[in-house]
């Protein structure tokens, strides 16, 4: 071999070596950078102007989250969104730094669940944050710890183990504004009930204070349970909070209950009630008799109009409460019944 070949090899093989060098240095200079930064660059700064947030998932749940000047709506519902639910996802987002790099071969990707959202069987959510500028797509995978979790920009083949961990729901029951009603037990003057099932009755108190309500009609032979029977039907509007929301079906009549709670301060609440299948819905309206009560009856119509809304059963059970669930067992023949309770309302 001539000295002008060798000369060749051995730059050549400088030339590799020198190469090998740098692309590892590149390679922990990448790694060096990333950790610690931040995963949606330019989200921190624009948080203020997302105005729609869009949640993605395999299986076809979503949910479109939209802002109308400070107001977030759930566009699924038409009902208003839990804003401090949402603010706290889009500062998430915005502070989500990257912990450790992770996979980049796409059939890896469903062990941390970051695969794309398009995969049949996919267990990620697509998270999609627009504003008029910009949008940040995420593919939010599993968790990590309760710190951190796996987290995949779209479209980007590196996936990451980033914090804070993210905690998304792409059904739209998971971001409604939950709250209802709030009518507390003291301000309950009279409540009227039509179950539909079982005779109607009345429960009154005259004076505001008063410990106990009267009730009637009370069936001959008959007696109630004890005197605070009815205390717990005038609490069931006491932070009544939804599960879910529907727009009203004018043709869902049968079998509906009917409950009207009136206050101290002029405001009337008519509720009715039905089941269906496994879901407990009411629907309310409300007006005033005072200009107190009905101020705050145009604020509740306002809200409440068109709509029915699922509740926990067992607050469903309460507000339209049968009247045989106030009243002792029938006696046997031949028993005498025990003295009913006094009550204005049963004479």
């Amino acid at each position: 071999m001539g000295p002008q070949r060798v000369v060749v090899l051995l730059v050549a093989g400088l030339a590799v070596l020198a190469g090998a060098i740098w692309l590892a240095s590149t390679r922990h200079l990448e790694r060096a950078t990333l950790t610690g930064d931040l995963v949606l660059p330019g989200l921190e700064q624009g948080v203020n102007t997302v105005t729609e947030l869009d949640l993605k998932k395999a299986d076809g749940t979503h949910t479109t989250l939209k802002k109308d000047s400070s107001t977030w709506t759930v566009t699924e519902r038409g009902w208003p969104a839990d804003t401090p639910k949402v603010r706290k996802l889009l500062l998430d987002l915005g502070a989500l730094t990257v912990v450790e790099e992770k996979t980049r071969l796409p059939a890896n990707y469903a062990q941390l669940g970051v695969e794309d959202v398009s995969t049949p069987h996919a267990t990620g959510t697509l998270v999609d944050a627009v504003s008029p500028a910009k949008s940040w797509v995420l593919i939010v995978g599993k968790s990590s710890s309760g710190k951190s979790g796996y987290v995949r920009v779209a479209n980007a083949p590196q996936s990451l183990l980033a914090a804070p961990l993210l905690t998304v729901n792409a059904a739209p029951e998971g971001w409604l504004e939950h709250t209802l009603i709030d009518v507390g037990a003291e301000r309950v003057r009279e409540i009227e009930e039509h179950p539909a099932n079982g005779p109607a009755y009345t429960a009154m108190r005259l004076k505001q204070g008063e410990p106990n309500f009267s009730v009637g009609p009370i069936p001959k032979g008959r007696s109630l349970t004890g005197p605070a029977v009815a205390e717990p039907i005038a609490a069931s509007l006491a932070v009544l909070t939804l599960d879910d929301v529907r727009k009203a079906d004018p043709g869902a009549a049968a079998g509906v209950s009917h409950a009207t709670f009136r206050t101290y301060d002029g405001l009337e609440l008519a509720l009715s009630g039905r089941q269906d299948g496994d879901h407990f819905l009411i629907a309310a309206s409300a007006q005033g008799s005072t200009p107190q009560g009905e101020a705050e009856a145009q604020k509740l119509n306002a809200r409440l109009h068109g709509f029915e809304f699922e509740i926990p059963q067992y607050r469903y059970d309460v507000i339209f409460k049968p009247l045989v669930e106030l009243l002792t067992a029938t006696p046997e023949p031949g028993k005498k019944a025990p003295a009913a309770n006094p009550s204005p309302l049963s004479r």
